[in-house]
């Protein structure tokens, strides 16, 4: 592991017994600990580059106290712009930022723009509520516009600063205001979380020494015979699971350990949204905890799952929660597959500039487009069991899809990808348009939605999800259905 790696792994380690001191505190002194905290890590880390994060913070503040209903757009521009500005300070003659305050800068975008979205609807239910004399019926709403204190104290909390989940401003102030910190679930649900990411931190060293991804960079690598070079991407691509996967569930443990993110069951929690209904647990009955508002990987459903457009919906989920809330349906385009490309260009411009983000990212508007005339061609003519053969099937294809795009997020350059994909002879690329293809020529090009299917966004939070080999249907997609 790299130095950064171990400092990573070191405030991951470290968030999740000084979670459990957290639920003593009182809310003031919670407020003003987790700040400290977390400033105090952002500082350490990144130095002078800390006021990088601190500009973005007072420009928020300043756009959300001077014009609330413009702050959602103006918001997404000035955090977006200046995490341009971030990016090529070199230019500049400016210090290259650290890795750290890249992460830290990443968190804190999606915060910034949720907080505007959520101080302009709090104005405009506080308005309608003057004007028709009855309380708000928004759901996870706020009380009050948040002074700059709050602000800060939100943007550099230590829960997640670097790793995530992504939360909202109101999930953080429900953190300070529980009312019995003590009495929430915490160990039992802390240690399920932690107890396959040794599994997962094992896996993640022992393949990588021995399928290491700068092998492919080498000219050596091209003297192996095509098979090989073809199963090195799906090798590549179970390192990069697995070191993300004991990355995020560690982050949710910390989460957990805190009690930050937790609601009863009844609430129907989002990851990354909070609750969804109104809920006022019977004091006389037993409550069931859960914490799904801060889940952020669901490591089975990922692996799992059949189709591209749902793979995404258990990676990643805050940030796809916000990718669906704030980017998808503000897209200027109408046609679903443009709005899908929209939403993944602004998902690669999120994570960088290098090259490799938008010919993975890019790439996935075409999978889904032919995984849908695959399934008007193909699919729907089946009988079941054709159907259960047919999304076997599918769910290979699906990983092998996300094997060939992770090359592109991990190699990064634009030769490099190239480089790897020419080698492979484009192989997904070519397939997915011979599918498209076929599934025009037979008739299944426009897709047909079935009676009670929800159509799909790209982050994947709409739709349900079929398991391999099974047509129950999980408790995730009853949800989400919901929406």
């Amino acid at each position: 592991m790299s130095p950064d790696e171990l400092v990573y792994l070191g405030v991951l380690a470290a968030s999740i017994p000084v979670g459990f001191l957290f639920r003593y505190l009182s809310p003031p002194v919670k407020q003003g600990a987790s700040l400290l905290l977390g400033l105090s890590i952002t500082i350490a880390t990144c130095q002078i580059h800390a006021l990088h994060s601190l500009v973005t913070v007072i420009g928020t503040w300043i756009i959300i106290k001077s014009t609330w209903r413009s702050a959602p757009a103006l918001s997404l521009a000035w955090s977006f712009l200046y995490l341009l500005f971030f990016r090529m300070v070199t230019w500049f003659g400016l210090p290259a930022p650290t890795p750290f305050a890249n992460a830290i800068q990443l968190l804190l975008t999606l915060k910034m723009v949720s907080l505007a979205n959520e101080v302009r609807s709090y104005h405009l239910e506080k308005k309608k509520e003057v004007s028709s004399f009855s309380k708000s019926p928004v759901i996870g709403g706020l009380s009050e516009e948040p002074s700059l204190y709050d602000i800060l104290s939100y943007s550099y909390c230590y829960v997640g600063i670097m790793t995530g989940p992504f939360f909202r401003f109101q999930t953080f102030v429900d953190w300070l205001r529980q009312p019995s910190p003590l009495a929430l679930p915490a160990v039992a649900p802390c240690l399920q979380r932690l107890k396959l990411v040794p599994v997962y931190g094992a896996l993640f060293v022992a393949v990588n020494s021995v399928f290491p991804l700068g092998y492919v960079r080498t000219e050596d690598f091209l003297d192996h015979n095509f098979f090989f070079r073809l199963f090195y991407m799906t090798a590549v691509f179970f390192v990069f699971r697995m070191r993300f996967y004991a990355a995020w569930c560690g982050a949710e443990a910390g989460c957990i350990s805190a009690g930050l993110g937790c609601y009863p069951e009844g609430a129907m929690s989002k990851a990354g949204g909070g609750p969804t209904v109104s809920y006022s647990p019977d004091p006389n009955a037993a409550v069931t905890y859960d914490f799904r508002t801060i889940q952020n990987i669901d490591c089975y459903n990922t692996d799992f799952c059949v189709k591209v457009r749902h793979g995404m919906r258990y990676w990643n989920m805050t940030v796809q929660w916000w990718l669906h809330h704030y980017i998808y349906p503000n897209s200027p385009f109408k046609a679903y597959t443009l709005r899908a490309g929209w939403t993944m260009f602004i998902s690669a411009y999120w994570h960088g500039l290098h090259p490799g983000y938008y010919l993975s990212f890019l790439t996935i508007p075409l999978c889904i487009a032919a995984e849908s005339a695959m399934e008007a061609a193909v699919r729907a003519r089946l009988g079941p069991s054709g159907q259960s053969a047919f999304d076997w099937v599918h769910w290979f294809l699906k990983m092998r899809a996300y094997d060939y795009m992770c090359m592109g997020f991990v190699l990064l350059k634009a030769e490099d990808t190239v480089h790897y994909w020419t080698s492979i002879y484009f192989i997904v690329h070519v397939f997915a348009v011979g599918c498209i293809a076929f599934g025009r020529l037979a008739g299944g090009g426009k897709r047909r939605e079935r009676r009670g299917e929800t159509p799909t966004t790209t982050t994947g939070v709409v739709a349900g999800v079929e398991q391999v080999g099974s047509k129950d249907k999980t408790k995730e997609d009853v949800l989400s259905k919901q929406d």
